[in-house]
């Protein structure tokens, strides 16, 4: 009888599909590819080839191999990449395996059933969408998978301030602040993810399957 191989642990990334002016920005999502390579981890992704998407997964296809890497892309924005880009379906390759889904609830559901932990790095709306809704589910008690904010150069010391004022403010309660951990820098990912505890605090419904 033959073992079952063990799936790979994945960790699914929102992140901005530009580059941010900050060099920092384009740097930290190599160095979180370097990261993904020493822990064997898998990357899930928006599926973007351009900014800070398409340096992670491709840095990360460049160490471990194409099936190392997820991207889950809406049609839409499928079709706007292959207009602007002209990707050939082997330079598209070095960015991963791709699934094109039709909407962005689609991509959101299917990320974070693939993913065991979840980090956010710099991006615009999107991305700020993409963490908030993946830290709601937690709430809730969707999931109870690591949510880690990796606030490069402070660009999310904002969105920190803001969780402290909702906290002492009464609108997040009990433990439940501490659902995201930051990471200020890249090294600090692994053992944020290994030694990260669910809140307490939590939901504890019933969910069918999201």
């Amino acid at each position: 009888m033959t073992d079952k191989k063990e799936k790979p642990f994945a960790v699914a990334v929102f992140c901005g599909s530009k580059p941010g002016k900050n060099p920092a920005y384009v740097k930290a999502a190599a160095d979180l590819a370097h990261v993904f390579h020493k822990e064997g981890w898998n990357l899930v992704y928006g599926g973007g080839t351009t900014g800070i998407m398409g340096e992670v997964s491709k840095t990360l296809v460049s160490l471990s191999g194409p099936h190392s890497v997820h991207g889950i892309i809406p049609s839409p924005l499928s079709a706007k990449e292959q207009e602007n880009l002209s990707l050939s379906s082997s330079e598209a390759h070095h960015y991963g395996i791709h699934t094109v889904v039709p909407d962005m609830h689609t991509r959101k559901r299917m990320m974070a059933q693939e993913s065991n932990a979840f980090i956010a790095l710099p991006g615009g709306y999107g991305t700020a969408e993409e963490l908030f809704e993946i830290v709601t589910w937690n709430q809730l008690g969707i999931h109870d998978h690591p949510i880690i904010l990796l606030n490069v150069d402070g660009f999310w010391d904002g969105i920190v301030g803001w969780i402290e004022k909702a906290v002492d403010d009464g609108f997040v309660v009990g433990d439940c602040g501490g659902i995201i951990k930051v990471a200020n820098s890249v090294e600090e990912v692994p053992e944020l993810i290994r030694g990260y505890t669910p809140a307490t605090g939590r939901f504890n419904l019933t969910w069918g399957k999201e």
